[in-house]
């Protein structure tokens, strides 16, 4: 009987010795699942708060969108705007320039055309002082007979006396060589009558310049000055296949005339 007592408690010892470490072991596991549950729970509870915060964000994310994107093409517009206005002031500081210097080019211009009619005058001037100190002095008898042949040739009514070429019918007269003509007749080439070669030739005053005779086959303005061919400059001109004298104080009018060698 003892050694079946003695058999029982070591047997009931062992199954407690057993079974200590097991419980202990399930009593852990229970643990473990009840944290896990907690913490799936606690998840669980966190994930509608995380929703909601996301639902919170996402307005405030779409409504931040537009604002980004607006101030994206305001900050665009700002930067374009500066860019035009940076080009507008290099074209109108280009521009500017480019008159400026057009007209300083066109000032050095009129300047250097100013002074070359300047000099050309000068020279007219003296080449015609000149030929009028070489020319011989008419005396008394002949400067009463050329007043009178250029009065009997003056016009009372030019507008209804005067004839051009074509009226006439055409230029049949002496024509000048083209190069002879350039050198020494034209707008540039202005002379005085006074003092040159002078005759009357059936009515009509004659006076030779540069080899040519040169007669008068219109009479002269009426409001010309009375010695207007002693005082003013005179030229010759080729206009409308015809040789005109030109007056320079009253350019406007050309008195035709006939030439001949």
């Amino acid at each position: 009987m003892k050694i079946i007592g003695i058999t029982s408690t070591t047997l009931l010892s062992l199954l407690l010795g057993i079974a200590a470490p097991v419980y202990a072991q399930h009593e852990q596991q229970g643990e473990k699942q009840d944290h896990s549950a907690q913490q799936q729970s606690k998840h669980e509870q966190a994930k509608p708060e995380q929703q909601h915060a996301q639902q919170q964000r996402q307005p405030e994310q779409k409504q931040q969108q537009p604002q980004r994107a607006q101030q994206q093409q305001q900050n665009k517009q700002t930067q374009q705007r500066a860019q035009k206005q940076q080009q507008d002031q290099n074209k109108q500081t280009q521009q500017r320039a480019q008159k400026q210097q057009q007209d300083q080019n066109k000032q050095s211009k009129q300047r250097a055309h100013q002074q070359q009619q300047s000099d050309q005058a000068r020279r007219q001037t003296q080449a015609q002082q000149q030929r009028d100190n070489e020319r011989p002095r008419r005396t008394q008898e002949q400067q009463r007979v050329q007043h009178s042949a250029w009065q009997q040739h003056r016009s009372q009514h030019w507008d209804s006396d005067h004839r051009n070429w074509q009226q006439r019918g055409g230029y049949h007269g002496y024509h000048i060589p083209e190069d002879r003509f350039r050198g020494y007749f034209g707008t540039d080439h202005g002379f005085r009558i006074y003092g040159l070669p002078f005759l009357v030739v059936g009515g009509y005053p004659r006076f030779q310049y540069s080899g040519y005779w040169f007669s008068l086959v219109d009479p002269w303005p009426e409001y010309w000055a009375n010695d207007w061919y002693d005082t003013d400059d005179v030229y010759v001109a080729y206009v409308d296949n015809g040789y005109y004298l030109f007056n320079r104080r009253y350019p406007r009018v050309g008195i035709a005339i006939e030439i001949s060698m």
